[in-house]
């Protein structure tokens, strides 16, 4: 696993503006967010070096509870975002579990039930707000599925750009078996996905499905046989985060911003959308330097700049 040092952080704003801005989250960071996140128990984050560096994997690791969403595990997922976040050498974001035929069970109902009305409400507040955390980040976020993915679990998966899962993946946002309704953004984010009709027959009947039916549905963009050791989803995400990482990644992050922003509006809108981002291209070191690759018939070295 890569170090996370401050002298990183620092590198992530490069304009007075910015690191103005950030100042006082850079000199806390030192104390809280680094630390924090290099003791992570329950979510940790790796950057990727050799042909993988500009990937950050986010790992959920709660084995005893099949990576359920507790209030320590939404806690330590949200400092992982939280530095990824504002990292510009950043192309791919890829989450995942290193638990064995699990990628997130949902709720943690153990700690749920012992919560008050009053309670509850906040907590669900915050798992919805922590989940919009991943569809938020500039970037591109992949989801590597590599087992059960319920309830919240899938609404986590949901939230990513791209999402991959092994054929024998079982998921489903299965909530109203409990009498309650998705509260991580599932009821939206899954009819956007696959329509209002066919989200509500699987919401309406909880209905669990494999990773090769989500394929054909369209709530994942590619389903893979698993392998032995139980990481072909992670193993095909590397593959297509690979494709991705040549890529200008301030082009990236306007592709990402126009398309999220413009499917939410009708299309004179959403073009104002794709207009605004392609503003964000014009003056940048990346567009001149991809211009004078191609004329110079060579690799573009992009800086994300």
């Amino acid at each position: 696993m890569a170090t996370f040092t401050l002298n990183r952080l620092h590198s992530l704003c490069r304009t007075a503006h910015c690191r103005a801005f950030f100042g006082g989250f850079i000199q806390r960071a030192q104390l809280s967010t680094l630390e924090s996140v290099r003791n992570n128990e329950q979510c940790k984050l790796e950057f990727l070096g050799g042909d993988n560096n500009g990937i950050a994997v986010i790992s959920m690791n709660r084995p005893e509870a099949r990576n359920a969403l507790g209030k320590q595990f939404l806690r330590e997922f949200s400092e992982c975002t939280n530095v990824v976040k504002f990292d510009k050498t950043l192309r791919v974001v890829i989450l995942r579990s290193l638990v064995k035929g699990v990628f997130c069970a949902g709720a943690d109902l153990k700690e749920r039930a012992k919560m008050t009305n009053e309670e509850t409400g906040p907590f669900v507040a915050g798992l919805r707000a922590s989940v919009s955390e991943v569809a938020n980040l500039p970037m591109p976020v992949i989801a590597a599925i590599d087992g059960f993915a319920l309830g919240g679990g899938l609404e986590v998966a949901l939230a990513c750009d791209i999402r991959i899962a092994s054929d024998d993946a079982k998921m489903g946002l299965v909530e109203t078996r409990l009498a309650i309704i998705p509260g991580g953004g599932g009821t939206q984010r899954l009819a956007r996905a696959i329509g209002p009709a066919k989200a509500k027959e699987l919401i309406f009947a909880a209905r669990v499905f494999t990773g090769k039916e989500a394929e054909d549905m369209g709530v994942v963009n590619h389903s893979v046989e698993q392998n032995t050791e139980g990481d072909a989803a992670y193993q095909r995400a590397l593959k297509l985060g690979q494709e991705i990482l040549p890529q200008g990644p301030v082009a990236l992050r306007a592709a990402k911003f126009a398309i999220n922003r413009g499917s939410e509006v009708d299309i004179a809108s959403g073009l104002s959308f794709e207009e605004a981002g392609y503003s964000q291209v014009i003056n940048t070191k990346d567009r001149l330097e991809g211009l004078a690759a191609f004329k110079e018939k060579r690799s573009p070295r992009f800086s994300g700049e």
